[in-house]
């Protein structure tokens, strides 16, 4: 059965994959991202292989363009029964240094988009049995300089998923996964040396790719997963084991 799978930040990168991953698998994927541009790029691209897929503005920050989302779906029939929260927006500097206003966007993106897509979609969700898997990462278990916002936002969705996974069982599932360092454009703003250190913490001594972490997304999804929620899947290469998590 067609399932309408809706993610978020997927204009580029893990969300671009998992994307096409779910459209592979015969799902209808609303792909949604604040570069509108980029969104509808990766749906016509998905389009053109004969698969079902829109590319639709998101910005997770806001609650009005989740309404108006929820609107545009409802009246097209296309509820969705899976959602992947992979939005998140990063600034770096210590705690002392960052402003108010992005300490809180960082968290509003990164974190509470992940409440506003269960507040407008819970009904869909719980009326499919369907699922949520949320894109965290290493940083919420490791620590690394000058990352205390993000830090604290991809630990707040391990917490978070636990807690929804709850709140909304036995219809819905929810689970998080955990990525590494993964070779997506923000590796292009990194020095070869940065590179460099990043592979050597992984245990498989490389940078993993888009595709390897919307494979693992896909299959908390599906039907394979079952009996699976509340979990959180590291997707790292070995690197939370090399640093000690």
């Amino acid at each position: 059965m067609m399932r309408t799978v809706l993610i978020s930040g997927a204009g580029h990168g893990i969300g671009a994959a998992a994307a096409r991953a779910f459209a592979d698998a015969g799902d209808d994927v609303v792909v949604t991202d604040i570069d509108v541009d980029a969104a509808q790029a990766v749906a016509a691209e998905i389009r053109a292989t004969g698969a079902a897929a829109t590319g639709n503005f998101l910005d997770v920050a806001d609650p009005e363009a989740w309404e108006t989302l929820s609107r545009e779906l409802r009246a097209a029939q296309r509820p969705p029964a899976v959602i992947v929260n992979n939005a998140f927006f990063q600034v770096a500097g210590v705690a002392h240094e960052q402003t108010e206003d992005n300490w809180s966007k960082q968290l509003s993106v990164t974190l509470s988009s992940v409440y506003r897509s269960m507040r407008t979609f819970h009904d869909t969700l719980t009326a499919a049995r369907g699922n949520m898997v949320n894109v965290s990462s290493v940083h919420g278990v490791l620590a690394w300089a000058e990352q205390p916002a993000y830090a604290a936002a991809k630990g707040g969705l391990i917490s978070l998923t636990r807690q929804l996974s709850l709140d909304y069982a036995p219809h819905v599932r929810v689970n998080v996964v955990l990525p590494g360092a993964i070779q997506t454009r923000q590796w292009n703003h990194q020095s070869s040396e940065d590179r460099q250190r990043a592979e050597r913490q992984a245990t498989l001594q490389r940078l993993g790719t888009p595709e390897e972490v919307a494979s693992v997304i896909q299959f908390l999804a599906g039907d394979g997963a079952s009996y699976v929620t509340g979990a959180s899947l590291l997707v790292d290469g070995g690197m939370t084991t090399t640093l000690g998590a």
